[in-house]
């Protein structure tokens, strides 16, 4: 359903225009039975899945940099395409992460915005005060969740940018002497690392959290 949901948006964007896109597809998914908050549990588990993706996919990287130590010449070239391989893995991850994230963004604006104007519609005081109770609740996780997020694919990036310093130098410096000198870019390289993989493990902790919040009919 996940893959289903991510992709139908795009499709009518594409018969629609960008302008009226998101509202044709939230309309067509409700007639069918399939409301925002079903779209927004779905779509903050695709993202929560994106970054457990390019959390190992960071790791991979990370694994594949370590693994260039310590390695006679005349190997260096094989471990050097892994390594390679690994980091546009990782810049494909990272960008699917965004991707998940904005699409999480976009949801929410709707649903909460659709949450807010049914709150006019109560006759009954009560029920009116638990809803907004309710929507203040979710809103307040949201924050966090997307905070997190943010967070999270933030952190991406500089590691991205060391990897691929890493890999535009040994691919014309090709030697165990010269990798010997980036010993203390490995250590740069396994911090930076080490935190993202707590930012994003933070992260997916506060969608599971956010997931089980709008799962509950209650």
């Amino acid at each position: 359903m996940s893959s289903l949901l991510f992709r139908l948006p795009l499709l009518l964007c594409l018969l629609l225009g960008l302008s009226a896109c998101q509202s044709a597809y939230y309309s067509a998914m409700e007639k069918v039975g399939v409301h925002k908050r079903d779209i927004m549990v779905d779509r903050v588990g695709a993202a929560r899945d994106a970054q457990e993706e390019a959390k190992e996919e960071f790791k991979s990287a990370l694994d594949r940099f370590q693994n260039m130590f310590g390695k006679k010449d005349s190997t260096l070239q094989k471990q050097y395409d892994q390594l390679s391989a690994a980091f546009e893995d990782s810049e494909d991850a990272a960008e699917e992460v965004s991707k998940r994230i904005d699409a999480v963004e976009d949801v929410s604006e709707a649903l909460f915005e659709e949450w807010e104007e049914e709150l006019e519609l109560y006759t009954s005081p009560k029920l009116k005060q638990d809803s907004a109770a309710k929507l203040a609740a979710t809103k307040k996780k949201y924050q966090r969740l997307i905070t997190a997020m943010r967070a999270a694919e933030n952190r991406m990036q500089p590691v991205l940018n060391a990897l691929r310093d890493q890999v535009l130098y040994l691919k014309h410096n090709l030697n165990a002497s010269a990798i010997d000198g980036l010993k203390g870019e490995l250590r740069s390289v396994e911090s930076n690392v080490s935190r993202l993989v707590a930012d994003m493990e933070k992260s997916i902790a506060e969608a599971e959290s956010f997931i089980a919040t709008l799962s509950d009919k209650g």
